[in-house]
């Protein structure tokens, strides 16, 4: 369509053309690539949203329509339950009838990507003389108990984010409160609006702030639909792959939407083939622990703190920042520590390696999603045994044990000086043989690689499992019954219950192969985390001179090790030279995808540096992952809490962390003498070389008698 100046009679300007804008910025950093798709791109795009259906990872129409429904039911529940206060409190009628309370939904039902049996996170809206304590959780919660419709209801008031949990008609909801300070909550409220934190707690500020981050993500990326498919499928790669949970020390769905919108716009034209693939090419190379950042980190006076490692010496002890876009901007992933950023990583180098090929149509996209076989990556392994009187119990004490599983890892991290690794396995076990209700979850323990094995080395950790056990015990809802048991098993002792089919299968030829990729995606990590990009790339051209000095050599280089050739390889002059020998032409998109890396490991480089001005400390370079072993961080919470045991009874189901002895430095239980030993043989050695009773004492003691006689924490 012609504009109105071309329309008119008027004669043509005489003066300069005015140069052509730049295209739009997204985030803090110029984009990578303006570059849109090919041809093969939108293939690969709709082949990958092919499999995400075939996958089962949209929900039906009629589930769509029900969860609409329900969140109707819920608003019309809770403007009565604010209509019926204000009454109560004296009000006038006039009051009463403006009286009112909003609901907003966030997480991945706001941003579009929840799956079917998704709960919905909601946020109410409230009033400035409806509170939180009472009136919430407690004149709220019995409106809501008393409702056939609600199930399994569960307030969590303790929580980072207060929270009231249950099912409404069968729709999971997590539902927040905020009292803003307006005495009547206008239809329109703009919840992105920053006046909505005047005058407000922390508590009420986190609980608005899940609202306005989703909004400000959904705004600050350059194409929501693509987006949306994009996260949908990082989302399900992550929970193949076992690390989706933010509770455990993971990622949770704020976190791997904030790195996928963060991807798009370095990308803003890609499709999503084409984002997943630089998703991990980018994180792979990201010098952690630089921040990841939508945009600037905004400075208000309302006197809240923002996530700054100059100004709060806490900040500086976070691993893998990922900043909220919405003030007060927070690190979203503070949860995060050594141990579980050193297997995301190690995923993120999988997710690279399928990719790629998959862009040299080497794979389909099926292999991506290949689930971890995490009872198979570890020889070693922590089991704890969650038990409970009843369902009911069980819910609630499950619930507090997860959410301090992460300090489980942070505490061996601690006593062994990061030299003993955690990987925490984010999946609920249930052992459906006991006589009460049972859930366990398990985490796999290897020395830290790299680390130099002394002769005799070894972790005894059963003061730090004691530690964790009493602080679990403190819960203030505590009943008989309530119980957990932590114990050591070996690969061998795996229970059957944790195989899909209720025993350990063979190893499969693939899945023997899925365990050798994921063992040299593992190394190719540690290559990446033990240097910056710069010295990676220094590397790559250091030996790609040498071979040029040598170049009979040349003739004989294995079609994997041009795989691996650096874009200085890709010089005209050397493809001259090597298309005639043995190993054939270079693939043409192998080239421009090593070209490629190396665009995004300069840019990264120096786009890391100037986006943070941020002192991170001297983690700031790559390989930072090892900094901060000695102590858990200041957001761990309870860690000093002490109490009373109630393991027992699980003592009979498997061999204790006390029975198997101490994990010597190759990541295997050991006394000294003996490479592997099998359980019940190896503690009494170890007490003995601690003083204690001689081996043929120990072999017929308890745990329980073990814990008296080694002067520990009673039961």
């Amino acid at each position: 369509m012609l504009s109105s100046e071309r329309m008119s009679a008027s004669p043509p300007s005489t003066t300069a053309p005015s140069p052509p804008h730049p295209p739009k910025q997204y985030g803090v950093t110029k984009p990578i690539s303006m570059l849109g798709p090919t041809e093969a791109d939108i293939q690969r795009t709709l082949e990958l949203e092919k499999f995400l259906v075939e996958a089962g990872l949209y929900e039906s129409k009629e589930e769509a329509a029900k969860r609409e429904e329900v969140l109707g039911r819920i608003r019309q529940i809770v403007k009565n339950w604010v209509k019926d206060l204000t009454r109560l409190r004296g009000y006038s009628d006039q009051m009463v009838a403006d009286a009112n309370a909003l609901i907003f939904t966030f997480g991945s039902y706001r941003l579009g990507v929840h799956g079917p049996g998704a709960d919905i996170d909601t946020l109410c809206v409230g009033p400035s003389y409806v509170n939180r304590e009472e009136d919430f959780f407690f004149i709220l919660h019995n409106i809501l108990a008393e409702m056939e419709e609600v199930t399994e209801l569960q307030p969590v008031p303790d929580a980072h984010v207060p929270v009231m949990k249950f099912k409404f008609d069968g729709i999971s909801i997590d539902l927040l409160y905020a009292s803003i300070s307006l005495l009547v909550v206008p239809e329109d409220l703009d919840i992105s609006d920053i006046s909505v934190l005047y005058d407000v707690d922390e508590p009420t500020v986190r609980s608005l702030n899940g609202c306005r981050v989703a909004d400000q993500i959904l705004k600050l990326v350059p194409n929501v639909e693509h987006f949306c498919t994009t996260l949908r499928c990082l989302k399900f790669w992550a929970k193949r792959r076992g690390v989706y949970s933010n509770v455990t020390g993971f990622l949770g769905g704020v976190n791997w939407a904030l790195l996928t919108a963060r991807v798009c716009q370095l990308y803003p034209n890609a499709v999503p083939s084409m984002i997943v693939a630089r998703f991990f090419r980018v994180y792979t190379l990201w010098r952690w622990p630089n921040p990841v950042m939508l945009c600037a980190i905004e400075e208000a006076e309302l006197g809240f703190s923002v996530w700054d490692p100059r100004k709060n010496p806490r900040d500086k002890t976070h691993h893998m920042p990922i900043i909220t876009p919405a003030y007060p901007c927070m690190n979203s992933s503070y949860n995060v520590s050594t141990s579980t950023l050193r297997v995301m990583m190690d995923q993120f180098q999988y997710g690279k390696k399928i990719c790629e090929e998959i862009e040299l149509n080497k794979a389909q996209w099926s292999a991506l999603f290949e689930p971890y076989l995490f009872f198979e990556g570890y020889k070693n392994y922590l089991q704890v045994d969650i038990i409970a009187a009843d369902v009911d119990d069980l819910r609630t004490w499950k619930g507090w044990v997860e959410s301090r599983l992460r300090q489980l890892t942070l505490m061996i991290e601690r006593d062994t000086y990061g030299k003993l690794q955690c990987h925490p396995y984010p999946h609920e076990y249930v052992d459906s043989s006991k006589p009460c209700s049972h859930s366990a979850f398990f985490m796999g323990l290897q020395r830290k690689r790299g680390e130099m094995v002394q002769e005799g080395q070894q972790f005894d950790i059963r003061g730090t499992v004691e530690e964790f056990k009493h602080s679990i015990n403190m819960y203030m809802f505590w009943k008989p019954g309530m119980e957990i048991c932590v114990s050591h098993v070996r690969r061998k002792q795996i229970p059957s219950y944790v195989f899909p089919e209720g025993y350990k299968r063979s190893r499969h030829p693939k899945f023997s192969s899925q365990l050798q990729s994921d063992k040299q995606c593992c190394e190719d990590s540690d290559a990446h985390q033990t240097g910056s990009g710069d010295r990676l790339f220094k590397r790559k051209k250091d030996t790609d001179a040498m071979e040029q000095d040598t170049p009979g050599k040349r003739q004989s280089i294995s079609p994997q090790k041009q795989d691996s050739a650096s874009p200085e390889r890709m010089a005209p002059s050397s493809l001259s030279s090597r298309t005639g020998s043995n190993s054939g032409p270079i693939n043409p998109n192998k080239r421009m995808l090593d070209q490629e890396i190396a665009e995004v490991g300069n840019l990264l480089n120096s786009s890391n540096t100037s986006v943070t001005s941020y002192d991170v400390g001297n983690e700031s370079v790559a390989g930072s992952t090892e900094g901060n072993n000695g102590s858990i961080d200041g957001s761990v919470e309870g860690s000093n809490n002490l109490g009373s045991s109630q393991s027992d009874s699980c003592d009979a189901d498997s061999k204790s962390l006390s029975e198997n002895g101490n994990l010597d430095g190759s990541g295997v239980f050991y006394n000294g003498t003996q490479g592997e030993l099998e359980p019940n043989t190896s503690l009494g050695e170890v007490l003995q070389s601690m003083g204690g009773m001689d081996s043929e004492t120990v072999q017929k003691t308890s745990y329980k008698q073990a814990e008296f006689d080694d002067n520990s924490i009673r039961d």
